[in-house]
């Protein structure tokens, strides 16, 4: 795949999924109204949890996205898959870092309009995202990739980041 295909499709991609799961689900829930569930004082804090949550959250969802095409010359959507293992940038720190800021906008949603709706919303999400992970993409790039999916998958976490960046 040439790279404007790969731009084009994640692009697409990048709409569909993410776009609905992060924000056009929310939208729907909340209708982005701002609730004060807690008194004031403890709101602030919160609110400025989930703005930094949101704003971590975002770099990462689009980086990943990008190493999709630079480096894996495809998208993350399993019909236009990557011709190569993608385990640079937010790669090198977790396996799975665009499900990860997913969950972390969900959450810094949550927090910045104190709707406790979305975390449910997030842990319903949740188990069928760790489920087609585990039981679809893992066993994909292992039967595609091979050894090197092997060797990246022993020096990286799936789930939980690490501080520096893993080196093999």
């Amino acid at each position: 795949m040439r790279r404007a295909q790969a731009a084009t499709g994640s692009t697409l991609f990048f709409l569909l999924a993410p776009g609905t799961v992060a924000a056009l689900v929310p939208w729907w829930i909340t209708g982005w109204r701002v609730l004060s569930p807690l008194p004031s004082w403890a709101m602030l804090p919160l609110r400025v949890v989930g703005v930094l949550l949101i704003l971590a959250g975002l770099p990462v969802l689009v980086g990943a996205f990008v190493r999709f095409v630079v480096e894996g010359l495809g998208t993350p959507a399993p019909v236009a898959a990557p011709e190569r293992l993608v385990v640079g940038g937010f790669y090198r720190y977790v396996r799975n870092p665009m499900y990860v800021a997913v969950f972390a906008i969900i959450i810094g949603q949550a927090a910045l309009l104190g709707q406790a709706s979305l975390l449910a919303y997030a842990a319903v999400v949740a188990l069928p995202v760790y489920l087609f992970v585990r039981f679809y993409e893992e066993p994909t790039l292992a039967a595609r990739f091979g050894g090197d999916y092997d060797a990246y998958r022993a020096h990286v976490p799936g789930w939980w980041p690490r501080w520096r960046p893993a080196r093999w």
